[in-house]
């Protein structure tokens, strides 16, 4: 099988700085440079940047640590931890990351379309509308949806957009709401109206403890690689590389933290295991 690039092993790092000195810890973490200027070729570097660096990652759930929607906890939990999240923290962060650089960010609940076309609850999914400094968008950026569009996305174009991952549309949708597909299927229903960091944490509470939320059902770890995806979905490890899929069941516990710090940069003590709920 052929072997999937991983990012570089974390070093130890000093407590987050503050102002612009974490924006270079960041952009140090997603080994990005700090673009020239606020324009859409600056948003399309970083989020892919940040889509191969920063996990995709529910390890929070399982490991007993809260999960705090404060856009400093956040930011120390990616760059000084070096860790992942989901879509709350992920889109967060990088919301604060790309307003230090100067783009005009809002932020944009979602509820995602589950099994048989049932949507999720209110504030279940964080995206982003980002505005540049070069009269194009407003685009749709999002880090924080796991395998998904690897370009911002023209929040006002409604044809067919052309992505590596598929071909993404976004249409109009009840009480002027958007509802966005992938390859003609429904993706999640964007809400419009701009929202604030606080709003989204009875969703994330709610991904934590409920035992309906799939993160308190399983474990996982997933980014985007040069050749594809690497995910670690409980003791499982698929990768895919140029569309070819692979699974390797990993039974030692020596084998799934190698995984976790090879391919995600994660340090642990021990293997994660799922974490029931408690009103399960």
């Amino acid at each position: 099988m052929e072997q999937e690039p991983s990012p570089p092993h974390p070093t130890p790092t000093a407590p987050t700085p503050a102002g612009a000195e974490w924006t270079g810890a960041y952009l140090e973490r997603i080994d990005a440079a700090r673009p020239a200027r606020a324009d859409a070729a600056a948003l399309h570097a970083l989020q892919l940047r940040h889509l191969m660096a920063v996990p995709f990652e529910n390890l929070s759930v399982h490991l007993g640590e809260d999960i705090v929607l404060d856009e400093e906890r956040l930011i120390d939990k990616i760059v000084t931890s070096r860790r992942g999240g989901f879509c709350y923290e992920l889109n967060g962060a990088f919301a604060a990351l790309l307003r230090e650089l100067g783009f005009r960010v809002t932020l944009l609940q979602a509820r995602v379309y589950g099994e048989g076309g049932r949507l999720g609850i209110p504030y279940d999914h964080m995206v982003l509308r980002v505005e540049t400094d070069d009269d194009t968008g407003p685009w749709l950026a999002d880090v924080g949806f796991g395998d998904h569009a690897l370009r911002p996305l023209a929040l006002d174009d409604r044809s067919g957009q052309d992505d590596p991952c598929g071909v993404f549309c976004l249409r109009a949708a009840p009480q002027g709401d958007l509802d966005l597909h992938r390859d003609g299927s429904r993706r999640f229903r964007l809400d419009l109206r701009p929202r604030v960091l606080a709003d989204f944490r009875a969703g994330a509470w709610y991904h934590r403890t409920s035992p309906d939320s799939h993160f308190t059902r399983s474990l996982v770890c997933s980014r985007r690689t040069g050749t594809g995806r690497v995910t670690l979905s409980g003791r499982t490890l698929v990768t895919t590389v140029r569309g070819e899929r692979h699974e390797t069941v990993l039974d030692d516990d020596a084998d799934v933290l190698a995984a976790y710090r090879d391919h995600f940069g994660l340090r642990l003590a021990s293997p994660p295991a799922v974490r029931q709920a408690a009103n399960a």
